[in-house]
């Protein structure tokens, strides 16, 4: 995992403006396979409470989510 992709879908879901899969997949140049995987990646192993909006067609966080980038 690239933590520059992480930071900035971190970036798109604090401001709901992700968009749908294959939108995300452009605004961050990776393919929309890698946009799923990053997403599961995040949800999993990070905890960060995404989810998708099927009306709205955006990823968002469902509750307040700070990611610790520091060392």
């Amino acid at each position: 995992m690239d933590i520059r992709i992480i930071k900035k879908l971190h970036e798109f879901l604090m401001m709901e403006r992700t968009g749908n899969p294959k939108d995300l997949a452009n605004k961050l140049g990776v393919s929309e396979r890698t946009v799923y995987n990053y997403i599961s990646y995040m949800k999993k192993e990070m905890n960060a409470p995404i989810m998708f909006d099927n009306q709205k067609g955006n990823y968002w966080y469902n509750r307040v989510c700070e990611l610790n980038f520091k060392g």
